[in-house]
């Protein structure tokens, strides 16, 4: 390695930008430099930023202004790249690089221009590129989980969000590269791997001419992982077809994760949502008759422009009757390139925050009660931490999603990476607790 410099990379956002830094990792792993989790022994630090709403931007300025006081020579990839590209290398001067969102993989023909005294500005207008299971990946999540990405951009035009100005069209991985890089994180030994995209029920639209989800899912079933989940299904593409895989293949993990972002038709539709109104009760039945264990996670924004005490009422309704399992709340952010940007009617932040509020506060009796009916039971749960100092084990069962849900403390002995069987002895509004079962013996 010698000569060449140390790489950090600090990550922010999703688990999509997440993929991004993997990817980053793996090819400058391959290509020799030494990467460090220490930014402080490193000569360059690549912030991959996000740029979705106002929050995730002021987390990720915070970063860079952070490093731009140290002598590191900074990279910016990212959302904020794609989004900022003139800004960033125009307001801070210590950014020796920015690279978009379509060219992460051009991070090390980045770097050594860089090296040779070269700012370099590496963003594509119209992102296209998606990485498969041929480039390589250096996994920073827990031993036992991997993201594994599906299809990358999206084709709706959601009147509050930048993600497709950000991400470009929806593009889809073929069936067989999905199923190939399954293959390899099964070998790593991979006990649950989380299928993201923007919009999963949309898979392969783009590639084959039709949605092929249920294909995709009964394909995964031949793999040797235990535990298969999938983020961020429409409630329309969940069709009898994609339901019925999700029934029929034994790995696939009957968690949805449904981003309704609100009830009421007139939100909806001025959010132009791609159902336009029809998130209506008889679809949410449908769901839970077809999958009745199904675990329903969802998000909603509330203060969106125009959204009248009546809307948010229809929508506190409309949570009471469902009984989601896992509910996210947001305050609607203003985001100046999208249409919601200029929407009339904008509600006050103290109003959106009391409506955030209110909607948390009716869930949470609702989300005890689930896991409360967990207790007494034997749940299979994946050991994902230990703490030295008590010697308890954190995981997660097949109800919990990563980094959104709820945990598992585990009294007992596992490994860590490992699924093993823990009987529930105690439940709070985001939590479950117990023991290892061979431990009871």
């Amino acid at each position: 390695m010698g000569d060449k410099p140390t790489i950090a990379i600090s990550h922010l956002g999703c688990e999509k930008n997440r993929i991004d830094t993997e990817h980053m990792l793996g090819l400058l792993v391959q290509a020799g430099y030494s990467v460090d989790t220490n930014e402080e022994l490193a000569d360059y630090v690549i912030v991959n930023t996000c740029s979705f709403i106002q929050a995730a931007r002021q987390e990720s300025v915070r970063t860079l202004v952070e490093l731009a006081e140290t002598d590191k020579k900074i990279v910016i990839t990212g959302c904020m790249a794609q989004h900022f590209q003139e800004q960033l290398l125009e307001e801070l001067p210590e950014a020796a690089a920015v690279v978009g969102t379509g060219d992460y993989h051009k991070i090390v023909n980045v770097i050594s221009r860089v090296e040779a005294g070269e700012r370099v500005k590496q963003v594509s207008p119209e992102p296209t590129y998606i990485a498969d299971e041929t480039v390589p990946r250096y996994r920073t999540t827990t031993e036992g989980v991997a993201y594994l990405r599906v299809a990358e951009g999206c084709d709706y035009r959601c009147a509050f969000c930048i993600i497709p100005q950000l991400r470009g069209k929806q593009r889809s991985r073929s069936i067989e590269s999905i199923v190939a890089e399954a293959e390899q994180l099964a070998d790593q030994g991979v006990k649950e791997i989380i299928l993201i995209s923007q919009i999963t029920t949309n898979y392969g639209l783009d590639l084959y001419g039709e949605p092929r989800l249920a294909e995709l899912l009964h394909a995964l079933g031949k793999v040797d992982v235990p535990w298969i989940r999938m983020h961020y299904a429409y409630p329309t593409g969940l069709t009898p077809k994609v339901t019925e895989a999700i029934q029929e293949t034994s790995n696939v993990l009957p968690y949805l994760d449904l981003p309704l972002q609100h009830s009421h038709p007139e939100i909806l539709r001025a959010m132009n949502r791609p159902w336009q109104g029809r998130v209506n009760d008889s679809i949410i039945e449908r769901i839970k008759t077809a999958i009745p264990q199904a675990v329903l996670r969802t998000t909603f924004i509330v203060g969106f422009p125009g959204e009248t005490d009546e809307h948010f009422e229809h929508l506190l309704q409309f949570v009471e009757r469902h009984e989601f399992d896992h509910v996210g709340v947001f305050t609607f952010s203003p985001e100046e390139e999208t249409p919601a940007y200029n929407l009339p009617d904008q509600i006050p932040q103290n109003v959106m925050e009391a409506r955030r509020d209110a909607l948390m506060e009716l869930q949470q009796p609702i989300s005890l009660r689930k896991n409360q009916a967990e207790v007494g039971k034997t749940v299979d749960v994946l050991i994902e931490q230990e703490n030295p100092e008590t010697d308890e084990l954190i995981g997660r069962s097949a109800r919990f999603s990563p980094e959104v849900d709820g945990l598992v403390y585990v009294q007992g002995k596992a490994k860590l990476g490992s699924i093993v069987p823990v009987a529930i002895t105690d439940a709070d509004i985001y939590d479950l607790y117990g023991q290892v079962v061979d431990d009871l013996k």
